[in-house]
């Protein structure tokens, strides 16, 4: 915790969209696997953010990832009988991932930690003006 409670917020921020920022890497990663075992394939995460107070002074907030929780969409069952890991009926089990909706997702949190940066260096500039108000 520093003495400006700005930095505390925006890092929580910058902690946060990094977390946002890894599990959508990790879905597209998965986007095209696939399994022979509809209970083995990937499932889709998505972190869970919630406010966290800062400073002890509830009218600050930062952001906390309290968890990252699995899709429980169910995986997409593919005919392919010559794939190499279909089952024993010749199915093959997909995650079910839009890589759409996931480069939006990754668009936004990529701004969202863009902005968080942005937000840290004004502060930055700002205390060290501050500092040499008294040269």
């Amino acid at each position: 915790m520093s003495n400006l409670p700005i930095f505390d917020v925006a890092g929580s921020a910058m902690n946060a969209q990094s977390v946002r920022l890894s599990t959508i890497a990790s879905n597209l990663a998965n986007a095209d696997s696939v399994s022979g075992d509809p209970d083995a394939v990937f499932r889709a995460k998505q972190p869970v953010f919630s406010a966290e107070p800062v400073a002890g002074n509830p009218a600050l907030a930062g952001v906390q990832v309290n968890q990252v929780s699995e899709s429980t969409a169910a995986p997409i069952k593919r005919y392919e009988p010559g794939h190499p890991l279909a089952d024993a009926q010749g199915y093959v089990y997909a995650p079910d991932i839009d890589p759409v909706a996931q480069m939006v997702d990754l668009i936004s949190a990529s701004r969202s930690y863009q902005a968080n940066v942005e937000v840290f260096n004004s502060a930055k500039e700002l205390a060290l003006a501050t500092l040499n108000m008294g040269r």
